[in-house]
């Protein structure tokens, strides 16, 4: 494929983000290259994501604003992920602009459709493809990467599509993973972000749980850099994982733990395995551990009462997260909470939405003040749009959360570790002064 441009749209979560790196990595090893306007493509590739109505949407929305392109000149359009898996049907009849369609395992597939539309015929496939795909191209900064454990999920929660989109539980090989991080360290990225739908299953599929093992040996391999892992189920967090995250320095005080509701019988209704009582305990004896929290949360599931939500709310006032994330529920064509009574009116999602918003918002402000005077180690990302240079505590994981702008006169290298003396914070962000 000679003197083929390629631009990428990347959409959804730090997931999506990693298979986009692996198509990436596809196009690289091929003689496409990838450019950085629609207007210089001669195929267009659209990730998209289909979790909940809002991604949807925007997934849509920008497959038609990518599809005017071909007006002026642009032959063919591939839309690829999770959106492609779970409607390719309906939108291959819908959206006849689209070339192509690849589902989240048929990457692999990825330059035969691009021949294939290139020579004038539409391509399909969202068959489930063995294989782990390998080689990346990182779209994070060279200081830091996401690897993934483990793709599907098999939590069976009333309320998600994923395990319809994605299937269960598949954990990649642990010598797979530990070579990957092997290979990002030697690159130079001193941040790894170990990520999957669930993390505190992996390796459930291969035998037995291995979470545990896989960050203390992450952590040797890592040495100064940092090892961070995002969504922790609740009902994962042994003792044994705490320990081993403590007895490390390089593995960051923070746990991502997707509670969704504190109220049992909602909790009951979305087939969730842990109650009220067992997550503030939960969270207690963390915050005793100097761990920083992050959570997300669901209001609006069918059948939430007053009652209900008032003890969600409760729930967050005690338990104080530093971070916190809430979503409006969105029912999901073929899960079991689609199709039960009592959905709540969209108004009223809305107003528990704000409502949370604003009470996290009051929480995080104070917790943030309270780190004023202190001196905390932060990780240089650079400068931002703006200029001024900005980093990340152990307690910041990048995108979901803030960042921590540094005062210096100095151009701190990206991935490089500061003591910095917090000055300054808001409910997002915090500022202070490189010691």
């Amino acid at each position: 494929m000679d003197n083929i441009y390629i631009y990428v749209v990347s959409l959804g979560c730090d997931k999506n983000r990693i298979d986009t790196e692996h198509m990436l990595g596809i196009l690289a090893g091929s003689n496409a290259a990838v450019v950085e306007s629609p207007e210089e493509a001669d195929v267009i590739i659209v990730n998209t994501c289909g979790f909940i109505d809002d991604a949807k949407r925007e997934s849509i929305d920008v497959i038609l604003e990518m599809a005017q392109y071909k007006q002026s000149g642009t032959p063919a359009l591939i839309v690829t992920g999770c959106l492609a898996q779970r409607y390719a049907k309906e939108l291959s009849e819908e959206l006849p602009e689209v070339d192509a369609f690849l589902g989240v395992s048929a990457y692999s597939k990825l330059l035969d459709a691009i021949r294939s539309v290139l020579d004038g015929k539409r391509y399909v496939c969202c068959d489930r493809l063995d294989g782990d795909m390998e080689g990346r191209v990182l779209t994070t900064p060279s200081h830091m990467a996401y690897v993934r454990i483990a793709d599907g999920c098999s939590n069976s929660c009333s309320y998600c599509a994923i395990p319809r989109i994605r299937g269960p539980l598949k954990s990649r090989p642990m010598p797979s993973v530990l070579q990957e991080i092997k290979d990002l360290r030697a690159g130079g990225v001193s941040e790894v972000i170990l990520v999957a739908q669930d993390t505190t299953r992996y390796g459930e599929d291969l035998g037995a749980r291995q979470l545990t093992r896989l960050i203390d040996e992450a952590a040797k391999i890592m040495g100064d850099g940092w090892v961070r892992v995002m969504y922790c189920y609740p009902e994962g967090i042994t003792e044994e994982l705490v320990d081993v995250m403590l007895k490390h320095d390089n593995v960051c005080r923070y746990l991502d733990i997707p509670m969704q509701h504190f109220s049992d019988a909602i909790l009951k209704r979305m087939n969730r395995r842990h109650t009220q009582k067992q997550s503030v305990a939960l969270a207690k004896s963390l915050h005793e551990k100097g761990f920083v929290l992050r959570t997300s949360l669901i209001v609006g599931f069918p059948g939430e009462t007053q009652e209900d939500f008032d003890i969600l709310l409760g729930s967050i006032k005690q338990i104080r997260f530093e971070r916190l994330g809430v979503f409006r529920y969105s029912p999901e064509e073929g899960t079991a909470a689609a199709k039960m009574k009592n959905q709540i009116d969209e108004d009223i999602k809305q107003a528990r939405y704000e409502k949370v918003m604003a009470v996290q918002a009051g929480i995080s402000h104070e917790l943030g003040r309270s780190l004023i005077g202190h001196t905390m180690r932060v990780m240089a990302d650079g400068r931002d749009e703006t200029g001024v240079i900005t980093g990340r505590t152990m307690g910041q994981a990048p995108s979901v959360d803030g960042v921590t702008v540094i005062s210096t006169k100095k151009d701190l290298t990206p991935g490089t570790f500061h003591d910095v003396l917090m000055t300054k914070a808001n409910e997002y962000d915090l500022w202070g002064e490189l010691q």
